[in-house]
């Protein structure tokens, strides 16, 4: 954490107005409604409302919509793992699955005992234990790096349960209600590899031909820069889900898959970006982009490969490379998969790193589910879910996007809410409408926070109202105001809770970044490594560097590096790439 001593002395040498203007362009929420293209997002939000809906909707009719709520809440466990591949995409749905049961157990235990809805002591208890909770789902989402809603879930199926007045007698049935809705979340969420085994690495392989062809159709030097920073990102994550590395040995002409071609491909556009080799750099950004078309559309199996686009040479040369599955056969190969694997893009090896953030949800989920009990606010939990909502974020400046986007997203939702409960409808009608918003839900928030809040927030309410139903009016009044509360927290705790850690993780991944570049140089010169080890090493470095610069420059306070050196270090790195690309070894 930052001193007094260390802000003071940081505000004295830049200067109080300049330090004002770094802080009014942080906190500016730049970009927090701008669309995002995704693929898949139609199939994944429908096994999402698939999940939800086999036992939510018969335990409504059955009479026990109360038992119905909580398998929903296992259900969430579908939010996890949209882009793995089904391999890894098994493994971490099932601890998902584990995570959420355990969320909902131990809530519906905790508020059992410790009776919330009574006031007293147990209001503490809760509030305490829902921060803790909201801390240690974020470490795990970060250190493991599940996208979607993540930490947030977990915390919502957990505070859910915690603050639901029930007896000893309802843990039971409650939490394995919770287990069924994600064992069924987990089997819908993998049932994919018996239809379509390869879709994942399809649709990393189709994101990653369109970064290079936004690369390939960038306007100017300064949009290159980053158009090259995400085409590096996306094409190593689609190495990565396909098992292989940036650049191996010679592959044999006869039996290589159109995925290793096509990731090939990519890394060879990427990496010889810099030289302007291309007659027609407009014409091969279209031809990518139909590819990635041609990519994602599950009637093309094995999907169809243009002959037009600028196909990088594969030499005959028996006994090495890569088999059509994509699977290594030398022991160089699968080392530097291993590297790879170690290695990904945008991990930080500091547990400090990620334990800041952790912090500050820890602390704002705390400060304002405490100020929703003093304030007597019904469903106070809300407060510290929009609290840990807009704190899941990367730095001060994501959060300032996400305070924005959940308040805008937060009144909307409300009035999709009121629209839906003026109505009165039955409990059957209840439920099958928040199926519908889940389904919404999946297929949105991908493109933009903003517009999945939109749906999140009626789930919220609704899900409320099936369990225990209330006038509209006050539920609605209560959402609001608990989420703008927690919004506030949520940011003001972003804003005090200061440190310097964004600029050691800058400084780890420049010295990184240097130390993998003097060893490309050294192997280029002396040709003692090949260069499937060597470009792995330094590529992840490249991409961790940029990743680490860009959270820095969000933090309120100056990471301390001149933006020159890391420029610099950059632009050798990738100078190194293009020379390893390619080169014959010995």
């Amino acid at each position: 954490m930052l001193s007094p001593r260390h802000v003071l002395r940081t505000v004295s040498r830049h200067g109080l107005r300049r330090f004002a203007a770094d802080a009014l362009r942080t906190l500016t929420p730049r970009g927090a409604f701008a669309l995002h293209t995704t693929d898949g997002a139609l199939v994944f939000g429908a096994r999402s409302a698939l999940a939800m809906g086999w036992l939510a909707l018969p335990l409504t009719a059955a009479g026990r919509p109360d038992l119905a709520v909580y398998a929903m809440l296992g259900s969430f466990t579908t939010t996890f793992g949209r882009n793995l591949p089904y391999a890894r995409r098994t493994r971490a749905l099932a601890l998902v699955a584990v995570a959420m049961t355990a969320c909902v157990g131990c809530g519906s235990a905790l508020g059992v005992w410790a009776r919330p809805w009574e006031g007293g002591a147990g209001d503490a208890v809760v509030v305490v234990a829902t921060a803790v909770v909201a801390a240690l789902a974020k470490l795990a989402c970060d250190a493991t790096r599940l996208s979607g809603l993540g930490a947030v879930m977990l915390l919502f199926s957990f505070a859910v349960a915690a603050n639901d007045p029930s007896v000893w007698a309802d843990v039971l049935p409650q939490t394995a209600l919770a287990a069924a809705g994600a064992v069924s979340a987990w089997a819908l969420g993998t049932a994919g590899w018996l239809l379509h085994p390869d879709r994942p690495q399809r649709l990393a392989l189709a994101a990653a031909l369109r970064a290079v062809a936004d690369l390939q159709a960038a306007p100017s030097e300064a949009a290159a820069g980053r158009a090259r920073h995400l085409a590096t990102r996306a094409v190593l994550d689609a190495h990565h889900s396909l098992g292989l590395v940036p650049a191996t040995e010679p592959l044999r002409r006869n039996d290589v898959s159109p995925f290793v071609r096509l990731s090939r491909l990519s890394w060879s556009l990427l990496v010889g970006s810099a030289r302007h080799e291309l007659a027609d750099p407009a014409g091969t950004a279209l031809l990518l982009r139909r590819q990635a078309r041609i990519l994602t559309d599950r009637r093309r199996r094995p999907p169809l490969l243009l002959p037009e686009l600028p196909w990088p040479p594969v030499p005959e040369h028996e006994g090495q490379g890569l088999s059509a599955d994509g699977s290594s056969r030398t022991p160089v190969a699968r080392r530097a998969a291993e590297l790879l694997g170690r290695r990904r893009p945008g991990i930080p090896d500091h547990l400090a790193v990620l334990a800041v953030p952790a912090l500050r949800m820890g602390l704002g989920t705390a400060a304002a589910g405490g100020l929703a009990v003093f304030l007597d606010l019904r469903h106070g939990y809300w407060a510290a879910i929009s609290a840990a909502a807009v704190l899941h974020s990367v730095n001060l400046r994501t959060t300032a996007q996400r305070a924005v986007q959940r308040t805008v997203g937060t009144v909307l939702g409300v009035l999709l809410a009121l629209a839906v409960l003026t109505t009165h409808p039955a409990p059957v009608a209840l439920a099958t409408v928040i199926v519908l918003m889940e389904f919404l839900l999946e297929y949105i928030v991908v493109r933009n926070y903003a517009l999945g809040v939109v749906f999140i927030t009626p789930i919220a309410l609704l899900l409320s109202d099936l369990a225990e139903p209330v006038p509209a009016g006050g539920l609605a009044y209560d959402r609001l105001l608990g989420s703008l509360l927690g919004i506030v927290v949520g940011l003001l705790c972003a804003t005090v809770v200061v440190h310097d850690h964004a600029a050691l993780r800058t400084e780890r991944a420049l010295d990184a970044c240097r130390r993998c570049a003097r060893r490309a140089d050294s192997a280029l010169r002396a040709r003692s490594e090949p260069p499937a080890a060597v470009e792995a090493d330094l590529a992840a470095a490249v991409v961790e560097l940029r990743d680490a610069d860009d959270a820095a420059a969000g933090e309120l306070w100056p990471a301390g590096l001149d933006p020159a050196e890391v420029a610099a270090a950059e632009e050798r790195a990738y100078a190194l790439l293009e020379q390893l690309h390619g080169r014959p070894w010995t």
